[in-house]
């Protein structure tokens, strides 16, 4: 499932799926995207590049289109490499930088950036 909230420019995508659930956050404000994985207990943070990632109105836009179409087609892939943060779990300054939404997804969990 997905929640946007165009007011705060956050997109939340929910994946049910056993052992592979997932909680991601699409922050647009503070420009980061915090992923959740359940089975590893973990938070996966990315600094979010304007140029490689959909607007919010995009990915709107592209879950439509799957839920109708049942398929969804990307022209582009993005291959990332996570590393430990400085700490195993981030300090206060971090969440004003990733902001209260990732905060809320990641808050006491090891962070990988």
């Amino acid at each position: 499932t997905m929640t946007i909230d165009n007011s705060k420019n956050v997109a939340d995508v929910h994946i049910r799926s056993g052992i592979y659930s997932s909680d991601t956050v699409f922050d647009y404000w503070h420009g980061y995207i915090a992923t959740r994985m359940f089975s590893r207990n973990a938070c996966f943070i990315l600094k979010m590049d304007k140029k490689s990632f959909p607007e919010i109105q995009e990915i709107g836009r592209r879950a439509y289109e799957k839920q109708t179409l049942k398929k969804i087609f990307s022209p582009t892939n993005l291959w990332v490499q996570y590393t430990p943060g400085s700490s195993v779990i981030a300090n206060i300054k971090d969440w004003f930088l990733y902001g209260s939404a990732i905060e809320h997804l990641c808050k006491d969990l090891p962070i990988y950036k």
